[in-house]
């Protein structure tokens, strides 16, 4: 209310007010403090300067004001109202916003010489000290408007500030219920209703005292603001019933119109509202007055009809009488609500007396029944229809995060008092094809189990939240264990949703995908990827993990395990591969990988992993914060801290800050870029997300996650917008693939939630094709191959699986070797690509190396092979030489040193001076 609003008259109507009351209140004061003496002028001056001396200035604070929820509707290009939360509904108007019957009625009733006097009725306000002074009861009427004003500013700022308190111990301790809960010595209700009870029932010396003040500060405002600007702040502060407060409000609440469209009837009930609001409130029936014979007032409860009000409604009778309104119109009229009825005659009479109204008005508002419209506002989540999990977690961000007070009180405060505009995030687009995709494929329960399904959808670029669904059907407070009810935000984490996060199983190993490329190592190394007890993991951060209990994993469908690749280990989700990865890694690191992508602990905790199953996602988070780290492999490793809140405004407009949420690079884009790659397999043909691929021509990426069977997961995304699926236990350990809905296996259940809500998404927000994986992330790496030959088979094998290689046992070979043991192996020892298969032979024990016979005579040669075992000896080829008499060994066929059976035939090759006898037959001949 600025100070140019003054008006002369307001000015000099104080002033002649302030000089009047001082001398009015001496007299008034001085009979109060000195009863039972005569009041001497001593006495009166004493009282005018203890009026002089009361406090005068009185400080109009902002009105408690709702804090509204606003959301995009995308067709229009518009925020539309969504919801609000409060203290008290009000919505603040401009003077020329109130139909002018309105001030007519509450001026004609509540201070019909308000433009005349300086703030206070002097004639009115004198009867009624002086009633108090004389009747020692309850404090009596006769306040203008600007004191009402005061007295609704006065109880504002006691109700701006009322908390509960609560009972203590001796040592100061808070007494707690057997739930735990602290015991409440004052309720907040309680202490809300004395706000207005010492503002207005004070009796005796208080009372008057009160009185005074009020009166005081009145002067005060009049001197400040003009007559319009108190009449304007009076019907915007005033309660009208319940947490309904200010004229529009009320005519919004009470006829479905705003305070520009009442009608005559209507203002007249609602000026007569004012003068007591929970008495005169139309949203509760109370008894009829009249009797079952028609007769008025037999029953009237006391207190409720004054000789006004019975005056009017005589009038109905004489009405009826007169045939002026018929049988139906007087009963419409008279009954329902009787009391309410009384009092908007009163205030109808009062205008037709003031000429504010003609008879004609008179008589149509006299017979037209108070028939309220009531049109409940759009109060608390249970009223955010088609996203209420969303609400609670933006509501649950405005009582916690501090960009919104210091103290939670603070926060709460100004969340039901502020009057806050808060612009959120949220994408009906995508919301209500979540919503929808939830209700059709999760039920809200499921018997023997505490079923859960929650789904979210984040913008990749900026963290924006677009969606959040869940299964159960939003309730705040007590369910009464009914599971199909629930407050809690599955997609949150305690702070924000009141959850404490699911295991995540396999979309934990995206942190270790990560941190092994961010070693530098490739997709495309080999790793033993088979089902082993872990001897030890490297933990510098908490200490190493030592396998004390002979752990090991178990993969789906209890395999064995293989030797591969992490880009394959990821597409089909190997747990032992993981694990074999995680052996070359160290846990602290991965932890620090998942902090950097924003995961923790859905209690809030860090992720630190202790333990060899961390790896593969025993740990408990939150949906939101997957799909957040999933996001960030999508966005080139920029990692954007979700939000739910786009702005945040004053009640005036003015943006204030919003809690803050960045955007940062948290991974190189080439690491990101190869993760993508690795993650887009999970979702082609053949991994194990790829029902869930919405099919659609937009690139995404993805992994499934499986803990224990009792919680399951999919999270997918695009270059645009991540969406992570959660569907399991909300508590306890029941089985899901032995679980079955209407739908299916409840364990395949995410696949289509995930699929049709990232289709609806990718429809909104489309998607770009992923960067190429980098070259050196996805080399072949060349390893050392051993050499096993002469190994046992078995440790061969084992020596081989060690170093990364598929392992092929061969048939046995001839070999001198000792039976069993490794004869051959192929490829030889040395330099390979990682992942070669080696094929090992094992010796049969039959095989002999040819002894070398050359030089010797061809009978002792043949001789000397039959004496090394070899017993088919025969000659082979005779060359010609004039200079050997005597045959002479020159070769064997195998050749000397080769290894083979020795059953093989061994042909000896000689030389001779005569080829044609002798010892030898020619080329092939054989013994005798």
């Amino acid at each position: 209310m600025p100070d140019k609003n003054r008006t002369a008259s307001g000015v000099l109507g104080g002033l002649a007010g302030l000089v009047g009351l001082s001398a009015v209140a001496g007299v008034l004061i001085a009979a109060t403090v000195t009863p039972a003496v005569a009041i001497t002028g001593t006495a009166a001056e004493r009282a005018i300067t203890m009026f002089d001396n009361l406090p005068s200035v009185l400080e109009i604070e902002k009105l408690m004001l709702p804090t509204t929820l606003w959301t995009m509707n995308h067709d229009t290009g518009q925020y539309e109202e969504w919801t609000k939360f409060y203290d008290q509904n009000r919505s603040p108007v401009e003077f020329d916003q109130i139909a002018p019957v309105v001030y007519d009625a509450i001026l004609s009733s509540e201070d019909p010489r308000y433009y005349q006097h300086g703030g206070v009725d002097l004639i009115g306000t004198t009867r009624a000290v002086l009633s108090n002074v004389q009747g020692g009861g309850e404090t009596q009427g006769g306040s203008s408007i600007s004191q009402q004003y005061v007295k609704n500013i006065l109880i504002q700022k006691c109700e701006q500030n009322a908390e509960a308190e609560y009972e203590v111990d001796d040592k100061g301790e808070p007494v707690l219920n057997e739930s735990g809960a602290p015991v409440e010595k004052v309720s907040r209700d309680q202490a809300l209703l004395d706000c207005w009870t010492d503002a207005t029932t004070a009796e005796g010396t208080e009372g008057i005292q009160r009185k005074l003040q009020e009166m005081r500060y009145a002067i005060s405002l009049e001197q400040k603001y003009s007559k319009n600007d108190i009449l304007l702040g009076y019907l915007n502060i005033a309660n009208f019933g319940g947490t309904t407060y200010g004229i529009d409000a009320a005519a919004r609440y009470y006829f479905g119109v705003s305070a520009a469209e009442l009608s005559v009837a209507q203002a007249a009930t609602l000026a007569g509202i004012v003068q007591n609001p929970n008495t005169y409130r139309i949203d509760k029936t109370g008894g009829s007055i009249f009797g079952e014979d028609g007769t008025a007032f037999n029953k009237a409860p006391d207190g409720l009809i004054d000789d006004v009000r019975a005056g009017q409604l005589a009038g109905l009778d004489s009405m009826l009488e007169a045939g002026k309104i018929t049988q139906e119109q007087y009963l419409a009229a008279a009954d329902g609500y009787t009391s309410t009825k009384g009092r908007q005659l009163y205030v109808l009479s009062r205008m037709l007396d003031d000429g504010k109204i003609t008879q004609e008005q008179y008589d149509a508002a006299v017979i037209e029944p108070i028939t309220p419209n009531i049109t409940q506002p759009k109060t608390g989540c249970a009223n955010a229809a088609g996203a209420e999990y969303f609400c609670q977690y933006v509501r649950m961000v405005l009582e916690r995060d501090p960009a919104f007070g210091e103290t939670s009180d603070e926060r709460i405060k100004n969340l039901r008092q502020g009057g806050l505009n808060v612009y959120l995030t949220l994408d009906w687009r995508v919301q209500n094809p979540a919503r929808d995709s939830v209700a059709e494929w999760a039920p809200s329960s499921i018997p023997g189990m505490q079923f859960g399904a929650a789904a979210t959808s984040v913008e990749a670029t900026t963290g924006r939240v677009l969606s959040i669904a869940q299964n159960t059907v939003f309730k705040d407070g007590d369910n009464a264990g009914d599971p199909n009810y629930s407050s809690i935000v599955y997609a949150g984490d305690r702070q924000f949703g009141g959850s404490i996060g699911f295991s995540v199983g396999s979309t934990f190993k995206l942190f270790t995908l990560i941190d092994w490329l961010e070693q530098g190592k490739s997709l495309n190394e080999t790793v033993n990827g088979t089902v082993r007890p872990p001897k030890r993991m490297t933990n510098s951060c908490t200490g190493d993990w030592v396998n004390q209990d002979n752990w090991k994993p178990n993969n789906f469908g209890s395999g064995n395990g293989y030797v591969g690749t992490p880009m394959r280990f990821t597409r089909e989700s190997l747990n032992s591969g993981f694990i074999a990865m995680a052996t070359q890694l160290d846990l602290c690191d991965i932890a620090n990988v998942a902090t950097k992508m924003g995961v923790t602990k859905g209690t809030g905790e860090p992720i630190t992993m202790p333990n060899a199953n961390n790896v593969i996602g025993s740990d408990a988070v939150s949906p939101l914060a997957m799909a957040g780290a999933y996001a960030t492999v999508a966005n080139n490793g920029i990692y954007c801290q979700p939000q739910v809140i786009d702005k945040v405004t004053d009640s005036e407009g003015t943006e204030l800050p919003k809690p803050q949420r960045a955007c940062t690079q948290v991974l190189d884009p080439a690491v990101a870029a190869t993760a993508a790659t690795a993650l887009q397999g999970v979702m082609n043909n053949g991994g194990t997300g790829s029902s869930a691929r919405p099919r659609d021509g937009v690139p995404v990426l993805g992994k499934t996650g499986t803990h224990e069977y009792w919680q399951t997961w999919m999270v997918e995304s695009s270059t645009k917008v991540a969406t992570a699926v959660w569907v399991g236990n909300s508590n306890g350990s029941v089985r899901l693939d032995r679980t079955y809905t209407d739908r299916r296996r409840a364990n395949d259940l995410r696949y289509p939630i995930a699929q049709q809500i990232q289709a609806a998404a990718n429809a909104v927000y489309g998607g770009d094709r992923f960067p190429d994986a980098d070259a050196n992330l996805t080399r072949q790496v060349a390893v050392d191959l051993p050499n096993v030959v002469g190994m046992p088979v078995d440790q061969a094998s084992q020596t081989l699986s060690d170093n990364g290689f598929d392992v092929v046992v061969g048939a046995p070979v001839d070999s001198d070797q000792a039976e069993g043991l490794v004869a051959a192996q192929s490829p030889g020892a040395g330099k390979v690509a990682g992942g070669t298969a080696v094929t090992i032979n094992p010796s049969n024990g039959q095989g002999m190396a040819v002894p070398n016979v050359g030089g010797q005579s061809l009978e002792d040669a043949k001789r000397a092979l039959r004496s090394a075992g070899f017993g088919n000896v025969t000659d082979g080829t005779c060359t010609p030489d004039a200079a050997t008499a005597q045959p002479r060994a020159t070769g064997t066929s195998p050749a000397a040193g080769t290894v083979v059976n020795r059953n093989s035939a061994i042909t000896v090759d000689y030389a001779s001076a005569n080829c044609g006898g002798g010892g030898g037959r020619g080329n092939n001949g054989n013994d005798d």
